[in-house]
């Protein structure tokens, strides 16, 4: 008889593939996990069904790949949203194949506000534009930084310096949803 979390893990796949149907690319289910590869624009979709029915109450993490040296790979790009159920003490992760010609993702930010944070940081390092995200700009580099760190093609050695200051007046004034305050 397979475990509580095969268990869970066959439930949620079987409902995924009901709901979604041929969007749902695949599941994978190695090392004790649950991994749903979904096409990008269903994604949202599918994050708010987990969130919402299968009570994956936290984003832990939004992770981008720049798969463009691996020897197999749908697209050269990926992003991968770890979610958690933390009644059911699961783990889902949700995959999608980001095309370099079409970046354009729907933000997750209106689900979690832990996704903000994380689009901003995949955006500056791999250049995903998150669509309807409340402020997409720098998070991590200065602001005359030019390009994406975590792309294969940039240079490793290829540091930048930034020339003129900013008084951060503009971010210190932004409430959580990007408007300035009054």
């Amino acid at each position: 008889m397979p475990s509580e979390e095969v268990q869970k893990h066959e439930a949620i796949i079987k409902e995924v593939r009901g709901r979604f149907g041929d969007a749902v690319v695949e599941f994978d289910q190695s090392y004790d996990d649950l991994a749903i590869v979904v096409d990008k624009s269903i994604v949202h979709d599918v994050l708010r069904y987990l969130r919402d029915d299968r009570r994956c109450d936290m984003l832990l993490d939004i992770a981008g790949v720049d798969c463009s040296e691996l020897d197999s790979y749908r697209e050269r790009f990926e992003l991968e949203y770890t979610l958690y159920s933390i009644p059911d003490d699961l783990r889902v992760r949700v995959r999608i194949a980001v095309p370099e010609t079409d970046l354009n993702v729907t933000t997750a930010s209106d689900l979690w506000h832990s996704a903000n944070w994380a689009e901003r940081e995949a955006f500056e390092m791999f250049g995903f534009n998150f669509e309807g995200h409340p402020c997409l700009k720098r998070l991590l580099t200065h602001h005359e930084f030019k390009g994406h760190p975590l792309r294969k093609e940039y240079p490793v050695m290829g540091g930048q310096w930034c020339t003129s200051t900013s008084d951060l007046t503009e971010e210190l004034n932004e409430e959580q949803g990007g408007t300035p305050r009054v």
